[in-house]
């Protein structure tokens, strides 16, 4: 059973960083393309952003290009998300998911695990 444990959220001003931490089991984690997601009040679950099996590939929502960054520790089975120049529109609940297949991918319908989710939470 794939376990995902999300950490690094919290309450941060507008143009400030917040570093999101995934820490996974159950799977062989190197074999396993991971994504973040997010969900604001009222709005849909939407993508934020993926990373290959490897690290070697990356994708983001061009709302995040620039100032998002996704990266992974195979050794220590943990992804990261570090989140830069934060605006107020980036709040929301962002979860941690982890796919079956290899490739980065943007689809929530390819992950099949999901962390409980760590609240993001940026002031103007």
């Amino acid at each position: 059973q794939v376990q995902l444990l999300e950490s690094g959220g919290g309450l941060v001003q507008a143009g400030g960083s917040l570093r999101l931490s995934c820490a996974a089991s159950g799977r062989t984690f190197s074999r396993s393309a991971m994504g973040w997601f997010r969900q604001a009040p009222g709005k849909e679950r939407e993508f934020v952003a993926s990373i290959s099996g490897s690290g070697r590939s990356t994708l983001y929502t061009d709302s995040v290009k620039g100032r998002f960054t996704v990266s992974r520790d195979n050794a220590l089975n943990t992804v990261y998300l570090q989140m830069n120049s934060l605006k107020p529109e980036d709040t929301a609940v962002y979860y941690c998911a982890s796919s079956s297949g290899l490739s980065s991918t943007t689809r929530s319908r390819n992950y099949d695990a999901w962390g409980q989710g760590t609240q993001v939470t940026v002031s103007s």
